[in-house]
């Protein structure tokens, strides 16, 4: 387990070996995933500083897709992000709970239309405004640095194009097929 230092950008302090089940601990991207939660953390703040409650900020994109194109069924919202029906479903779900969306009967019994509340329409320019500024602070971030993540992972998608995670993933386990071995490169 990693202990979490008090500087969320800092690396991560790894915890005495004696406190590790044996062949678990953090990945090579863990670093990665931490500082992801801790700007997304910063994104929160954002909203709590605006009095913005029940929002997270991994929202904003489909909320801002919604004001932009007005009600949408699940199947055109996942699209229009990206993302697969079960996951937009999971995530109107949420939103729905915490009162940002609501969905009411689509043009067919099978359809669900996905749009905004008042309450979301409200802070729609807030929401907006603060997408805006967080690409502008990525971008600011990436001209600071030698290698921009945006390049990093451009160069990554093109790796997986010529062998893909999964075949890389099941190249490795036929070296070592039921977990026996050690230290498999």
């Amino acid at each position: 387990m990693t202990e979490f230092s008090a500087n969320p950008y800092r690396a991560p302090q790894r915890a005495r070996p004696d406190r590790l089940k044996p062949g678990v601990e953090h990945g090579r991207w863990w670093p990665l995933w931490r500082l992801q939660q801790a700007m997304a953390a910063d994104i929160n703040r954002v909203y709590t500083d605006a009095h913005v409650t029940g929002l997270k900020e991994s929202w904003v994109m489909e909320l801002l897709t919604l004001h932009e194109h007005g009600p949408m069924t699940l199947t055109e919202l996942a699209e229009a992000v990206d993302r697969t029906h079960s996951a937009i479903s999971q995530k109107v779900a949420a939103m729905r709970a915490a009162g940002f969306v609501v969905t009411v009967p689509g043009l067919d019994a099978r359809s669900k239309l996905v749009e905004l509340t008042d309450k979301t329409r409200r802070i729609a320019g807030l929401l907006a405004a603060e997408w805006r500024a967080t690409e502008a602070a990525v971008a600011e971030l990436e001209a600071e640095i030698p290698y921009p993540l945006s390049l990093v992972v451009s160069d990554l998608e093109h790796a997986l194009r010529r062998e893909s995670f999964y075949d890389r993933i099941r190249r490795r386990l036929g070296q070592d097929p039921d977990g026996t071995a050690q230290g498999v490169d």
